[in-house]
């Protein structure tokens, strides 16, 4: 039996009418509000056609049909179109984030909370790995006993706490003084770029502590040297609840838990192809947990280069085409944005 152009339409308008209302939808429903021209029986039997096809399944007998996930996915390959976004959204997307947020961690946190809020979905983005791990901040503060803890904080949202012991205690002015001078000429490099000439003016500056600067440029140079893996962030994880599908809490308990595992998370984002864009509808998740999710992620780029993941989590019912427009929009301004603060 083949999916024709009258059988495409009834099936997209009984999936725009689902994820609008949330509703199983009727033929009269379908004849009354989408004008396709046809009868309330004809749809009816095309509905029927349908349903043996494996697009739609009726949940209740004597109730409406709603789509199966053959059915969402036969929509998002071949009847789907794209919803363009406001040029105002746009315009206001663009001047939080490109003009606006000068540091990694700032930027990744501030993108996942937009893209929930404009999605009403769960957002998840892996910070970026750039291949090489970049000095972002170094802080030193006085502990007890002459002890010294040494912060390290990496471009990709890495951070490390060292403690130093030394003989002598140090006035918290002096580490103030300490930690600019060291954050002036080595912040925004990596290791690679640690030239000679730039440990030599930063003696010339501390050379009466030039002790002290060897152990601390040991432990920079150490932290710097491992490959640190990047960051999970969650945006709008309640969202998941304004969702009728999952207002019983019993139901997403399972589907929180796996949420509070990063290990899962970088799994499931590092699944699929590193360019474009994957839509993962139910059972094409890897987890249990996300079975009656959807999930549509991307990669996002810098000079040519994958460097990270970004995604919203929602229900199978979900509003598939202005979501894939949000995420592949993102994917853009991210990138934009990350070539200001590497």
């Amino acid at each position: 039996m083949q999916v024709d152009e009258r059988k495409q339409r009834i099936l997209e308008a009984l999936i725009l009418d689902y994820i609008a209302t949330g509703d199983p939808v009727g033929s009269r429903t379908i004849a009354r509000k989408y004008k396709l021209g046809v009868s309330s029986a004809t749809i009816r039997n095309e509905m029927a056609d349908l349903e043996e096809l494996g697009f739609i399944e009726q949940p209740h007998t004597s109730a409406g049909r709603i789509p199966s996930e053959q059915g969402y996915r036969y929509y998002v390959d071949c009847l789907m179109e794209l919803k363009p976004l406001a040029d105002s959204m746009k315009r206001y997307v663009q001047d939080v984030l490109v003009d606006r947020v000068r540091e990694t961690e700032a930027l990744i946190q501030l993108t996942s909370k937009l893209l929930s809020q404009l999605t009403n979905y769960t957002a998840i983005i892996m910070a970026p790995n750039y291949g090489k791990n970049i000095l972002r901040h170094v802080q030193l503060l006085s502990l007890e006993n002459n002890r010294i803890v040494l912060v390290i904080v990496l471009d990709n949202g890495h951070v490390e706490h060292r403690t130093l012991d030394f003989p002598t205690q140090f006035e918290e002015k002096d580490l103030q003084t300490l930690s600019y001078i060291l954050n002036r000429h080595l912040r925004g490099l990596s290791l690679e770029q640690w030239k000679a000439g730039i440990f030599q003016e930063i003696y010339n500056e501390l050379d009466y502590q030039k002790r002290f600067l060897n152990q601390v440029i040991e432990l920079l140079e150490n932290v710097m040297s491992v490959e640190h893996e990047s960051k999970v962030y969650l945006g709008g994880t309640l969202n998941i609840l304004n969702q009728p599908e999952f207002r019983n809490v019993e139901k997403v308990k399972e589907l929180f838990e796996l949420l509070e595992e990063e290990r899962v998370l970088k799994e499931v984002l590092s699944t699929g192809p590193s360019v474009g864009l994957t839509v993962r509808i139910g059972s094409e998740n890897p987890y249990e947990g996300m079975k009656n999710c959807s999930l549509i992620t991307a990669a996002y780029e810098v000079d040519g280069n994958p460097i990270g993941t970004l995604g919203v989590l929602g229900p199978t019912r979900m509003e598939y085409s202005k979501s894939v427009s949000m995420v592949e929009f993102f994917t853009t301004v991210l990138a934009d944005a990350l070539k200001k603060v590497k």
